[in-house]
């Protein structure tokens, strides 16, 4: 082995792997990080390329994960430079017909605007925003601790009763648009959450769709949609200038060929360039599980039935994404989306519904639902004044934007249904950047074909089925070897569960249970892989 060296080597500096480098070195250990492009961040970056002041998030932008996920939480970042920002509303939904259903971290204002569709859906609201700050904490906890989150589920239990347990588990399995049907009678705050739910690659009609759109309705509701002040590459920036004020180191420009495995251990890892870097204590990959299986980890070292597992994983929709440098705010003839940071429109819940059914079925959706990012309605800083930065992306089929032409017919589709509702949008056009799948993926490796969330988040792509049917955790088959990156539960989404839950398991390993804990997960992928 060459003489360069760390206690733990991790493979990729997206926001996962920068979580769990972060928390490695917070125990002492020396961490780093190896990426492949010429920056850190994956899908968390931010850069001038519609007009010089406009600052375009490239990826992500809002994070009402981030924004109460413990693991962010706990790394205190403010202390290292980011600020967020927020729109003076959270979302706004604006229906064909131009009614518009806004969703504010003022509760009686989303309780006016869900009343507007039907009286007494305000109450409704509020009894649902109350039920969620009932259960907030113990339920955050249970959702981004590895699996079984025996404890965080305890105190879960202990805090609603069997009886409220077992119907909150019932919700959690409904369709979106089944749970809006129960709850509302209007269609304005049904499609707060239904709306919400399809920021996931799953349809509304799915079912275990309702939990994506409750959590991040009732997240915006609580908390809000924050965004980074200066753009998304500023919490990026945060976790690296974090990291090495602990010592860590991020490599930019260095690609990993291989992870290195012997008698079933990881070693360390070998870079594009064939040298090789010692991992003394564990290697953690934030790549899509099967990049990590398929290519940098030797068939010889995984048990057959996992490479056949594999076979089925599932990648979620592509994503298609145009991003504007506008001569000024939106026109919007729907005065709630003025204020929003977030704008769904394009359809109703039946072009919901139509929308997940035409992506099921491999069709490119004939009417898009978007989703439209005010940035400089969010974050002032983001354009020159009087301007705004935004975007809008929407899902299509995998493989379907092979071609530029049907890449320009969706953003000439797109920008007719901003029109509809803005008259006058297309003139305060600066500059556009569009990102199709391949571009996004030519930017992140990691987001192959134009997937944002590493995989599906079906149910049977989620918990113990994630990446594939085994422990749920972010154990390999490979000894001191941890799937970092939103292949691995908890999932998608900047929030920093996987990379946390990586980093939990590599401390464990490594410390004076952890021959007792390898034991148990040997035994583990024995009786699940044979």
């Amino acid at each position: 082995m060459s003489t360069e060296a760390a206690d733990a080597v991790v493979i990729g500096a997206g926001h996962n792997g920068l979580v769990a480098a972060n928390m490695l070195a917070d125990a002492g250990w020396s961490v780093l990080v190896l990426e492949a492009t010429d920056r850190p961040g994956g899908a968390v970056q931010t850069a001038e390329v519609t007009e010089p002041g406009f600052h375009v998030d490239l990826f992500s932008s809002f994070y009402p994960l981030g924004a109460v996920s413990p693991a962010i939480r706990g790394l205190g970042l403010e202390g290292h430079g980011l600020r967020w920002r927020h729109a003076p509303d959270v979302l706004a939904h604006v229906l064909p017909d131009d009614r518009c259903a806004v969703l504010s971290r003022d509760l009686d204002r989303t309780a006016a605007s869900a009343d507007e569709f039907a009286p007494g859906d305000g109450d409704a609201w509020r009894a649902l925003a109350a039920q969620w700050k009932e259960l907030r904490e113990p339920l955050l906890a249970a959702l981004f601790a590895p699996f079984p989150p025996v404890r965080p589920a305890l105190k879960l239990l202990r805090r609603t009763g069997t009886a409220d347990a077992l119907r909150l588990a019932r919700m959690l399995t409904l369709p979106a648009r089944r749970f809006g049907e129960e709850v509302f009678a209007g269609e304005g705050a049904r499609l707060l959450l239904a709306g919400n739910a399809a920021h996931s690659d799953v349809s509304v009609d799915n079912a275990g769709s309702a939990v994506f759109g409750w959590l991040l309705a009732m997240i915006g509701q609580d908390t809000g949609f924050p965004a980074p002040a200066g753009g998304a590459g500023e919490l990026t920036a945060a976790l690296v200038r974090r990291l090495e004020s602990r010592g860590g180191k991020v490599h930019c420009g260095r690609p990993v060929r291989e992870v290195i495995v012997a008698g079933g251990r990881a070693l360390g890892v070998r870079d594009a360039a064939g040298d090789p870097v010692r991992a003394h204590r564990a290697v953690l990959a934030d790549v899509p599980a099967p990049i990590l299986y398929g290519e940098l980890v030797g068939a010889e070292w995984l048990p057959s039935r996992l490479v056949d597992d594999l076979r089925r994983f599932e990648w979620d929709s592509a994503t298609v994404k145009v991003n504007w440098a506008l001569s000024g705010p939106v026109p919007w003839t729907a005065e709630g989306a003025r204020g929003a940071g977030t704008v769904h429109l394009g359809t109703d819940l039946d072009g919901l519904s139509a929308f997940g059914n035409e992506l099921a079925r491999g069709r490119t959706p004939r009417r898009p639902f978007l989703l439209f990012g005010q940035m400089t309605t969010t974050d002032p800083d983001r354009s020159p004044a009087g301007t705004e930065a935004a975007w809008a992306y929407t899902h299509v089929p995998r493989g379907s934007m092979a071609g530029r032409g049907a890449l320009e017919r969706r953003v000439k589709r797109i920008e007719e249904t901003v029109e509809a509702h803005a008259p006058g949008f297309a003139g305060l056009i600066k500059n556009r950047y569009v990102q199709g799948p391949a571009e996004l993926a030519e930017h992140n490796p990691g987001l192959v074909g134009g997937a944002i969330n590493g995989g599906t988040t079906a149910i049977h792509q989620q918990l113990f089925f994630r990446p594939v049917p085994g422990t749920g955790r972010a154990d390999t088959p490979v000894d001191h070897l941890y799937l970092a990156g939103a292949s691995a539960h908890p999932g998608g989404a900047v929030h920093g569960g996987p990379g946390a839950n990586a980093a939990r398991a590599a401390l464990t390993r490594a410390g004076k249970l952890g021959g007792g804990y390898a034991a148990l997960i040997r035994a583990a992928h024995r009786a699940i892989y044979g």
